[in-house]
């Protein structure tokens, strides 16, 4: 079974888990003597949380916590997710010290079966959601360098050629723009009094006119690269007493989402959706100089503060698409007051920075 995608906890065995950890070398000597199984579930998954006991002779790193995602990856009416988070956790950065990942001691990916599974580090004792922990400069700093060290291994045209990942075609750029796009009247429409009298008509001109300004930036690589694309508050794993070490879980794409884009985009992901506007005013600039001074530090060249800046400004637009998806098929009332708060987050920021100039001049 250690070649198969699993599909129920269940399928997890005693004999199972001392194939798997004797295999990767977490488990020298002894074996797994037994397992208490709680089982969960995600927005797009199901999981399940496993305490290992081991027999008295065994030897190793023995973890005690391992937690289980299974995954189905197809999400109907079109919509899909493929082999992106396993790959995360089995080749992207299996090579790069101190990258921000949980261990993983299994992972296996079907396209016939449409499924796939992980299996991680429990952290749960020491870590929670970034969510449930107020935002600290310290905390962005620990983000920087985390990002910095992932974006760094698949740096340009020649890094991202050795993992066959081609920057997005303008056709692609522009289909992720459209998902988004019909959200944008409903909440016109609908929810008025909560924007600012400009934001309407500069929300139509950003879906006009910044695409082009994306498919531009397209033809220069030095900026590009592997992202996570969903780092928000939710798949961060923080520690509880301390701001490292901290993890990027659930890099789960969907078919249309951008995969391989400007680095910048996964900070203005975090920075301008959760972090309350006056946060977000008073740090992104150290954030933005500790993410290069680290990404040079990391083997990056020619990629100067300049470019970053305008590059965060080029993402800071996409956070709007980011809120407007919520309500692609009518305004999303179960989820109001996040993609509300996320949409007015975007627009301030866009307004303080003014990204407009750059698809203007």
């Amino acid at each position: 079974m250690s070649d198969n995608v699993i599909t129920n906890g269940e399928q997890v065995t005693c004999g199972w888990l001392t194939d798997v950890l004797s295999q990767n070398g977490a488990l020298m000597q002894g074996t797994v003597t037994s397992i208490e199984r709680d089982a969960g579930a995600g927005n797009w998954s199901t999981n399940s949380k496993f305490r290992l006991t081991y027999t008295d002779d065994a030897q190793g790193t023995l973890p005690r916590n391992l937690f289980l995602k299974l995954t189905n990856t197809d999400l109907g009416d079109g919509e899909s997710f493929d082999d992106s988070e396993v790959l995360y956790y089995t080749r992207d950065y299996v090579d790069v010290p101190n990258a921000p990942l949980l261990h993983c001691y299994h992972a296996a990916y079907s396209a016939q079966l449409k499924r796939y599974h992980i299996l991680l580090d429990d952290v749960s004792e020491t870590h929670i959601v970034a969510g449930e922990k107020k935002p600290t400069l310290e905390y962005g700093l620990a983000l920087a360098e985390g990002l910095a060290i992932m974006h760094a291994r698949w740096w340009g045209a020649k890094r991202l050629a050795e993992a066959k990942a081609e920057i997005h075609s303008a056709e692609h750029i522009q289909t992720f723009v459209d998902i988004s796009h019909p959200g944008v009247a409903h909440i016109v429409n609908r929810t008025p009094n909560d924007l600012k009298p400009h934001w309407p008509e500069a929300m139509h001109t950003l879906f006009a006119k910044h695409p082009g300004a994306l498919i531009s930036r397209t033809q220069e690589a030095n900026g590009f690269t592997l992202i996570h694309g969903d780092a928000g508050e939710h798949n961060i794993l923080v520690p509880c007493e301390s701001n490292w070490p901290i993890y990027l879980i659930d890099r789960q794409p969907f078919n249309w989402s951008l995969t391989v884009w400007l680095g910048a985009y996964d900070l203005a992901y975090a920075m301008v959706l959760d972090w309350d506007v006056d946060l977000r005013r008073q740090n992104e600039i150290p954030v933005l100089e500790r993410y290069h001074a680290h990404l040079i530090q990391n083997g990056v060249t020619d990629y100067t503060w300049e470019r970053l800046y305008d590059d965060y400004r080029l993402c800071v637009a996409m956070c709007v698409y980011i809120a407007t998806e919520y309500c692609r098929g009518g305004v999303n009332k179960r989820w109001f007051s996040v993609w509300l708060q996320m949409l007015q987050r975007a627009m301030t920021a866009c307004d303080d920075l003014n990204c407009y100039e750059l698809w203007t001049i």
